[in-house]
């Protein structure tokens, strides 16, 4: 009989970086990965590498449980789950307008969302005594960009979200990461792709391009593979050097 293959949940797999880490996750892992809207896109990705697709609303508290019940009856154990889905304002304002309403909508799919998805998943991979969790951030986690205060909030306490659990589940076995993508091409830049290319060929990113959903999804490979076990809690920029400080 043939080894199983270990389990990797994917949140928001369907398009864009979700879908470069599923893809490449694919090739070692059973992948579950989950979609919000566009079933279409799922069943692509469905297609094209054979994970299992679920509708998820990650900042439900009742889909979260669907999702690792889900996985839990068909599979009955988890290694690694990448907490990968987000959502940008519906609209872009300034702080000094910006409404509650976005803003809960915003820190509810982005961060509520993952953090107690990742409660669910740590009991889970406590028992099992192993297990490895990735969450993907950005550079927005402490880049201030006024028309976006919601989604750099999110970012933020995401970060932050990595450290206590990293923490709390060190003893346990269950290595915590942050991935912490920089400018990617991806549906939720195409409208200023453009002038995000200008600024990356004129200084904005020592490296000189955007960044592609493969490359976020080689470092997520690296925490797969099991490479940075002993470095539970680090931050592994995917940014193209943006981070840099340079004179």
């Amino acid at each position: 009989m043939s080894k199983q293959k270990p389990v990797a949940i994917v949140t928001g797999a369907s398009r864009g970086i979700g879908r470069g880490i599923a893809l490449e996750l694919a090739r070692t892992h059973t992948v579950v990965g989950t979609y919000r809207g566009r079933k279409d896109a799922a069943e692509s990705l469905q297609a094209e590498c054979g994970a299992d697709i679920v509708q998820c609303d990650i900042g439900s508290a009742a889909d979260r449980e669907a999702l690792i019940g889900f996985v839990k009856e068909k599979y009955g154990r988890l290694d690694l789950l990448v907490n990968n889905a987000g959502i940008a304002p519906r609209e872009r304002k300034d702080i000094l307008e910006a409404s509650e309403e976005i803003f809960d909508e915003v820190l509810d799919t982005n961060l509520k969302g993952p953090y107690f998805l990742t409660q669910l998943a740590a009991r889970m991979m406590v028992e099992q005594g192993a297990g490895r969790i990735v969450f993907v951030t950005s550079i927005s986690a402490y880049t201030a960009s006024v028309m976006r205060g919601e989604y750099c909030v999110s970012k933020a306490g995401l970060s932050m979200a990595v450290q206590l659990w990293a923490a709390r589940l060190a003893a346990h076995n269950v290595q915590v990461f942050e991935v912490r993508p920089g400018i990617i091409q991806t549906d939720m830049i195409a409208k200023v792709k453009d002038i995000y290319e200008e600024k990356a060929k004129n200084g904005l990113l020592p490296q000189g391009r955007l960044g592609d959903p493969s490359d976020v999804a080689k470092p997520i490979r690296a925490i797969a593979d099991g490479l940075v076990d002993y470095g539970t809690g680090t931050v592994i920029n995917a940014d193209g050097g943006f981070h840099l400080r340079t004179l």
